[in-house]
Order: C-alpha cells, then structure tokens, then sequence
C-alpha cells in the first residue's frame, strides 16, 4: 500500500515550517465565546424554571464542546508560536498522544448526547405515558457519565496497541492513522467510523419520527379545537410550540454535525480500502463541532422558535377568517367611487359616520 511521503515526514517531524496562527485563535476564541454566551443563557432560563431532561442533556453537550475546545486549541496556538509540531513539545509523544485522543474522544461524545437528546425527543412525543413515568433529569445524568465511560474506554485503546494515534501535517495536528497498514488498526478505524455512521442514522430517525408526531399533534389539535375551550387550546398551542423549539435547535444542531462529521466517516472507510487519504479537511470539519453548536443554540434559543411558530398559526388562522368575512360581507371589500354613497353606505352604517344610512 503506498504511503504519501509527505505525510510519513510529517509524522515524525519534529517542527512547524508552515501556516500561520490566526485561523486557530479565531476558531478558539469564537468557540469559547459561543460556549460562555450559551451556559449563561441556560443558567438564566434554570432559574426562571426548573431544568428539564432535555436541558440537562443540552447543557452537557455546550460544556462537553468548551472542554473539547480548551483540550485541543491552545495546543495548536502554542505549536505555531513555538515552531515545534506537537511530537517536539514533548519527547514520549504526550503531547500528540493527548491531541489525538481528545479528538476522537470529544467527536464520539458530542455526537453521543445529541443522539441521546434526540431519543429524549422521541420518547417524549412517541411514548410520552413511558416517558413520565421511567425518565427523569436523574437518567440524563446517569446517560451522560455512561457516554463519557464508553467513549474514553474505547478511545484509550490506541495507546495499548489497537489503533494508532499520529500526527500530520503541518505538525499541529494528531489524530488515529488514516490509512494503517496492520489489520487491528484497521478494525479499529472500520468500528468508530461505524459507530459514528450508527449514531448519524439513528439520529435522523429519531428527529424524523419527532417531526412526524409533531405534525399527528397538531393534526388533533385541529380536528378537536370546536370542542374543548379556549384556554385548554391555548395551552395545547404552548405545548406544540415549545416542542417545536426543541425540535428546530435538536435538528440544526444536527444538520451542523452531520455536514462536519460525514467527510471523516467517508475518508475513514476509503482509507481503510486503500484510497486517496485527505486528511486535513476532515480534521478541519470536526473542529468545527464545537464552534458551530453554542452559536447554535443562540440564535435558536427562545423566543425566536416561539415567535416563528406564533406567526405561522396566525398566518394559517387569519387566511380563512378573511376568506369568511369575504363571502358574508362582499360588499365591505368593494370600492365605490368618491360621493357614491350607495356602494359605500353599508360600510358607514358599520362604521357610524354622521350623514349615512345610520346616522
């Protein structure tokens, strides 16, 4: 199998001849800021209310990215001011070793509570008499110490022989061999590409079928509006609105993952064929995750799902209002010519103005 000799020279290479700091300390400096802005705002919405199971599990996944982006970025930082590649800070591969594995440990995790949100979701609207009985913020803790668990145990393993961590050009990255040569890194690459594979699909599912309960809610909401009252219909309204919420950031967060996370999937199972290996793409993507996520949750955090739901009910509400009094009052919509008071007449009784049919 033949190896690019570039990247042979960079895995040893103990210097940074290229590239220039600043794109890492924006991305770190963005990621960080995002991260901050989104904790204080759940902070904010926890003592307005208590904290649900979908917050807990939100709130994880903005302090597993923080920490995904503290582990990493001012490694790369001080990689470039130092000119040292990330195997000469260090002379037993520390260094790169704790870069590779936060990379992959950081990806499983971040990937792992958004299908763990997405399933809440599920549960929630699919099974909702399973879920108010079995789940509780308790169980989103105990998820989020198991995920951490598994990806760590699993993510260690290149240090003891299955899987390999190494670095890459231009000497600030570390991250599992792309394209090994021994059979047990390759099944080590072939199971966290499947696994991240496993947890995109399952996600999308759950989001789907989400978005299908949505609508079967809305639906019977509609069908029965005539016979419950209004103040039960408006708290239904709430209800579905507030599941909307969930679903529009659940579903970004989502989108943004996927499109980061895909090209590594992809690479991965080329790589371990024998392909073209682009490594650095990839790599760029996945860094990403943690910027793109708090910002996110930002723009998409209340009320701006709530007033995007409230107009599109007073949208599809006023259409058929207008199209009633339309057909009862046509004459209310004609125009009649200035001094015509005959076209206009009923209009002024309405309206009560001195010197019409009604005065």
């Amino acid at each position: 199998m033949a190896l690019d000799p570039k990247n042979v020279s960079c895995q040893e290479s103990l210097d940074v001849s290229e590239g220039s700091p600043t794109i890492s300390a924006i991305m770190f400096s963005t990621g960080v800021l995002g991260n901050v802005v989104a904790l204080i705002l759940l902070e904010i919405r926890r003592r307005k209310q208590p904290a649900s199971l979908f917050q807990v599990l939100v709130t994880s996944l903005v302090i597993t990215d923080l920490l995904g982006t503290f582990s990493v970025s001012p490694l790369v930082l001080t990689a470039y001011l130092r000119k040292q590649s990330l195997l000469g800070m260090s002379e037993n591969r520390f260094v790169c070793g704790h870069f590779a594995y936060a990379m992959t440990f950081f990806s499983m995790v971040t990937l792992a509570i958004l299908l763990s949100m997405a399933v809440e979701r599920w549960l929630s609207l699919g099974h909702p008499y399973f879920y108010e009985k079995r789940l509780s913020k308790r169980c989103g803790y105990i998820t989020i110490a198991l995920i951490y668990l598994l990806c760590a145990l699993f993510c260690v393993t290149p240090f003891f022989g299955f899987g390999k961590y190494v670095q890459y050009c231009p000497g600030t990255w570390c991250f599992i061999e792309m394209n090994p040569t021994e059979a047990k890194h390759k099944v080590f690459n072939i199971i966290y590409a499947t696994c991240l594979l496993v947890m995109i699909v399952c996600t999308v599912l759950c989001n789907v079928s989400v978005l299908y309960n949505l609508s079967q809610m809305y639906r019977r909401r509609k069908a029965h509006q005539s016979s419950i009252r209004r103040q039960k219909g408006h708290k239904r309204h709430r209800s579905i609105a507030k599941e909307v919420e969930h679903l529009v950031l659940l579903g970004f967060m989502t989108i943004g993952f996927v499109i980061c996370s895909l090209p590594l999937v992809i690479q991965l199972y080329i790589s371990c064929r024998g392909g073209e290996k682009n490594v650095l793409l990839p790599l760029l993507f996945v860094s990403v995750n943690p910027i793109i996520h708090p910002w996110v949750f930002i723009i998409l955090s209340p009320p701006v799902p709530r007033l995007l739901w409230d107009k599109m009910c007073k949208t599809i509400k006023s259409k058929p209002t207008q199209e009633k009094v339309r057909s009862i009052h046509p004459v209310l919509y004609q125009k009649s010519p200035p001094g015509d008071l005959e076209g206009g007449s009923l209009l002024k009784v309405y309206t009560g103005i001195p010197g019409t049919a009604g005065s």
